[in-house]
């Protein structure tokens, strides 16, 4: 195992560190327990987005703390979910008052750790609504998850989300907005290499050099199948026509496409897979109207990418424009 890391036992902590230097204009890194928040706290009268999972798929979700988007997160160690212990501060300093949204991605430990802060939050007087993402349709149940797993969709959720808190609704309006995009956001990915947890120190999975795992999540879950490496546009079409059937999109349907890259793989290749992508939705009447590709969920150093895609209407396309400032995303 190579990796540009001092001891692998903090990794975490080592890395946030460099995070809160290079980004002290935006966030604020806090310490036993560990969370984000954005620096000079919760903005009065707005709504607070709190999200949160295992580190190792960086940006996500601390490079999405920012104006427009989240104001807290919570990161736990490489692939496992924070604790309760973490989780509840990071809401109660998201809270200005008018509550808190927590974005929650389905794995079994988060659902279960987010469940159990929020009890004691709302313990404490704050106010606070659940989301749950469960946009990948490659398998029903994982090694982590009862149903299907949160994957990139994820972003879609913080980001739209947050451009409602931003604008002013109240709590129930951003769950209703947030509710509106795990509907109709879909996502599934390939991986071409395995990744390596530091403190294992082993590849997570075996995939040999000709071989692709299709359907993984982002901690590199079985998939629904191992196959030969393939043509970019036939390992595309695998991963868009299940996301495409799934949503039951019709022709003459706006979409967002976002294709993430898994860690290790060049944005050169990411511009591929969209490409092919595109063309794939066109065939089928969909415009693509907004777009984003790039390492936005990934799974440490593994080669792979995901496609996702979101069901569009005029006003998720407006919220999708509305400004955001984050370390991860800007404009």
């Amino acid at each position: 195992m190579k990796k540009l890391l001092d001891d692998p036992a903090n990794a975490v902590d080592d890395s946030l560190a460099g995070f809160a230097r290079a980004h002290a204009d935006l966030v604020e890194v806090h310490y036993s327990p560990t969370y984000v928040t954005q620096a000079g706290g919760a903005v009065a009268g707005k709504v607070g987005l709190v999200s949160g999972g295992g580190s190792g798929h960086e940006p996500l979700h601390a490079g999405f703390v920012g104006d427009g988007m989240l104001d807290a997160a919570v990161p736990g160690a490489v692939f496992t979910s924070p604790t309760p212990d973490q989780i509840q501060p990071a809401i109660q300093a998201a809270d200005s008052g008018s509550g808190v949204l927590a974005i929650v991605k389905n794995y079994t430990g988060d659902v279960l750790n987010f469940e159990t802060a929020v009890e004691l939050a709302e313990a404490e007087g704050v106010e606070v609504a659940t989301v749950v993402v469960d946009d990948d349709v490659a398998v029903e149940n994982s090694l982590y998850t009862a149903g299907r797993r949160g994957v990139a969709g994820t972003v879609m959720v913080e980001k739209l989300a947050g451009a409602a808190a931003a604008r002013g609704d109240d709590l129930a309006g951003v769950r209703g907005v947030a509710e509106r995009v795990v509907a109709g956001v879909r996502s599934m990915g390939v991986a071409l290499s395995p990744a390596t947890v530091p403190h294992v120190g082993r590849p997570g999975f075996d995939l040999a050099d000709d071989e692709i795992e299709i359907g993984i999540g982002i901690h590199g879950e079985p998939g629904r199948r191992r196959v030969p490496m393939t043509s970019a546009a036939e390992v595309t079409q695998a991963l868009l026509d299940p996301v495409a059937d799934d949503l039951a999109l019709e022709s003459g349907e706006r979409v967002l496409l976002f294709v993430n890259g898994m860690g290790g793989t060049p944005l050169s290749e990411l511009y591929v897979v969209y490409g092919r992508a595109h063309d794939l939705l066109a065939k089928r009447g969909v415009e693509v109207t907004r777009s984003l590709v790039g390492s936005y969920v990934t799974s440490l150093e593994m080669q792979g990418a995901s496609v996702t895609v979101l069901r569009l209407d005029d006003e998720l396309e407006t919220l999708w424009d509305a400004p955001v400032r984050a370390a991860a995303l800007r404009w």
